[in-house]
């Protein structure tokens, strides 16, 4: 019996798991002025940039640098991101575009061709006690090529022209600028910040919480969801679910067949995986004609939302690998 009470399973609800589904329904329910979306937008900007400025403070300048010379992970991460995904995006989308319609199944290729986001799979990664240095140049380098890239890739396969490529200076100061003054603060409080991760970790769940409650307060008065019936949700979502276990189990196998260590594992896992909504929202409607923005947007909001829930969901699960406790 004692060994029995000792082994005990005793189920506690995930603070991170539990504010994402909260921010979700109170986003989809809740009809914001512009002014409190605003003011979340910038809440959200400030978040990622505390998030980055803490990192750049608690990271190690050596392992900066060792991300950014590990190619080998660089270039994974633009394979899965920039050619695995669009393939399997266009055989989704292509085999499933008649019942769907033009303008979901539009969004759907759309969504293949965005950059790998930043913000939550550098947070993911570090969760979930991955090779955060790594994620950070991967995601952002990934991110900031996305900027030309994707512009590039519609034109090529969706027929659609006027692509505008831009916001790099946006990307920067968001997000290079804060690590980059983290780092240089980092000699004199890296050591404290190495020894209180918990700060980290606050700092990662409060800033996802408050970019899924932003995104979707703005997709639902965009009016991302007018038009849509019950069974295309469920194709949509089907669908996402499909893409994103399959390029979970590609980036975590291939990762592993390359003899990567567990901590990059984790990275090129979450940084390979994802697709950001903060760009794609913006570039829909700089790329695309105003008629078709809205439904084109819907699959990029639930993937988006998907993502960041299922790889929440993982990173807590590899952060407890080995016995490991904060």
């Amino acid at each position: 019996m004692r060994h029995l009470r000792k082994h005990r399973f005793i189920w506690r609800p995930d603070v991170l798991v539990v504010g994402i589904i909260i921010a979700m329904i109170l986003g989809l329910i809740i009809h914001a002025p512009l002014g409190v979306r605003n003011a979340l937008g910038v809440l959200g900007d400030v978040g990622v940039g505390l998030v980055f400025f803490v990192y750049g403070m608690r990271l190690h300048t050596r392992d900066v640098l060792a991300g950014l010379k590990n190619i080998r992970l660089q270039g994974l991460v633009f394979i899965f991101t920039y050619v695995v995904f669009p393939l399997i995006g266009f055989a989704l989308g292509k085999l499933t575009g008649t019942f769907l319609g033009s303008g979901f199944a539009l969004g759907f290729l759309y969504l293949s061709l965005l950059p790998s986001t930043i913000q939550s799979s550098v947070a993911m990664v570090s969760i979930g006690r991955g090779n955060v240095a790594a994620a950070v140049t991967s995601a952002t380098i990934s991110n900031i090529a996305g900027i030309f890239i994707t512009p590039v890739l519609v034109l090529l396969f969706l027929n659609i022209d006027g692509a505008h490529a831009g916001g790099i200076t946006a990307v920067l100061l968001k997000l290079l600028v804060p690590f980059i003054v983290g780092q240089c603060l980092q000699p004199w409080v890296g050591d404290w910040f190495r020894a209180h991760p918990k700060v980290v970790r606050t700092t990662d769940n409060s800033s996802i919480i408050v970019i899924v409650f932003s995104s979707v307060l703005n997709a639902t008065a965009d009016g991302a969801w007018k038009g849509v019936t019950v069974a295309t949700i469920a194709t949509l979502f089907g669908l996402c679910c499909l893409m994103l276990a399959l390029m979970l189990g590609l980036t975590w196998q291939v990762s592993k067949w390359c003899g990567f260590s567990m901590e990059d594992r984790i990275a090129i896992l979450m940084c390979g995986s994802k697709k950001s909504l903060a760009s794609g929202l913006p570039m829909a409607k700089a790329l695309f004609p105003p008629s078709i923005v809205a439904p084109l947007n819907v699959p990029v909001v639930i993937f988006h939302q998907l993502q960041i829930f299922v790889c929440a969901l993982l990173a807590q699960h590899l952060r407890k690998r080995d016995g490991y406790k904060d």
